[in-house]
């Protein structure tokens, strides 16, 4: 029977995620000075902030890629503080028809900075409508229908589109090119992590030392969203089994627990390694396949999990398919198959 609206649990999960939600706006820095890591980006970004203040005008438009949970909305939302500029945020399958995106269009403010997550997946015909808008400051609306429909060409006041997206390589051509700031986000290094991590206590108040952040911030797979995440859980460890202090100790305890190795994997990454291993023989296999023995979506194991293991050298992904590498099979403490030791 599907849950009533008075469903406790239904209610539970929906005050599980607005207090997550809450926390992540929390943390979230508001200055790009505030902003740990990226120093390439950042960088690039200071200066143009800096040149469209002094001229006052609107920043050019802005592409944000990278994996999920590296900082793509905070810098987004930077960028309107930065300017002291209003904000306004979508994403790509929120809109579904033209009137959604006429209607956001021609009610921005001037300079405004407009931010759209997820735009590989916007649909091909709003993709054409925004070429005028971001080139021209134009909309094209088309009015009535059949041999009587004409077309008025309506103003729209200067803004800022900031576009976010984990797939860069979808984004078509003439889209890209109206984009005169392409920003890529990487995994962020150990060091800037515990850098997170400590700040995030400070934020939340939670007593934590050095060797306790290092520790979360070894285990979180270069993304400080997953190391705000493994953060508040180990501060719910610590609360009851270790007076509300965090040191290494009580972390290792506390990532024991929730089955976060080492490296930061999780039971997916762990079975996704071990099916290439044990069920493929190392690969290659499709991603298809994979995803089909995992249970899991192909998006998901291809934008999510994917990233990081290649990153860190324990998957390759080959034109055949995935391929477990040799990191793969000594973290499990598995031979390497005869067939692939020349191959690493």
């Amino acid at each position: 029977m599907p849950p009533t609206r008075e469903d406790p649990e239904r209610l539970v999960s929906a005050a599980r995620a607005e207090d997550e939600s809450s926390f992540e706006l929390k943390l979230r820095p508001r200055r790009l000075e505030e902003f740990i890591g990226q120093q390439k980006a950042k960088a690039q970004l200071a200066i143009a902030l800096e040149a469209a203040r002094a001229r006052g005008e609107a920043l050019d438009h802005v592409l944000l890629s990278g994996p999920p949970g590296l900082g793509k909305t905070t810098l987004a939302t930077i960028i309107a503080n930065e300017l002291q500029v209003p904000f306004q945020q979508s994403s790509g399958p929120a809109l579904q028809i033209q009137g959604d995106l006429t209607a956001i269009l021609t009610n921005l403010r001037d300079r405004q900075v407009l931010f759209l997550d997820e735009i590989h997946r916007l649909q091909p015909v709003l993709e054409e409508k925004l070429y005028t808008a971001l080139e021209d400051y134009k909309l094209d609306i088309i009015i009535g229908q059949g041999p009587a429909a004409r077309t008025h060409v309506m103003e729209i006041k200067p803004f800022t589109f900031v576009a976010a997206t984990t797939r860069p390589g979808l984004l078509s051509s003439p889209l890209r090119s109206r984009f005169g700031i392409l920003l890529r986000l990487e995994f962020y290094t150990d060091d800037d992590l515990r850098f997170i991590v400590s700040r995030s206590a400070d934020v939340l108040s939670i007593p934590i030392d050095q060797d306790g952040a290092a520790e979360i911030a070894m285990r979180s797979r270069g993304t400080p969203r997953i190391a705000n995440r493994l953060l508040r859980r180990v501060r719910d460890f610590a609360q009851v089994r270790a007076q509300g202090r965090i040191d290494r100790q009580t972390a290792c305890d506390a990532l024991k627990m929730l089955e976060v190795d080492a490296h930061g994997f999780d039971e997916l990454d762990r079975r996704l390694l071990l099916t290439i291993i044990e069920k493929y023989d190392g690969g290659p296999v499709g991603l298809g396949t994979l995803a089909a023995t995992l249970a899991e979506e192909e998006d998901a194991l291809e934008e999510v999990y994917e990233p990081f293991l290649i990153q860190i050298g324990f998957l390759d992904r080959t034109p055949r398919g995935r391929v477990a590498t040799r990191l793969a099979y000594e973290h499990f403490g598995l031979p390497l198959p005869r067939g692939q030791r020349g191959l690493f």
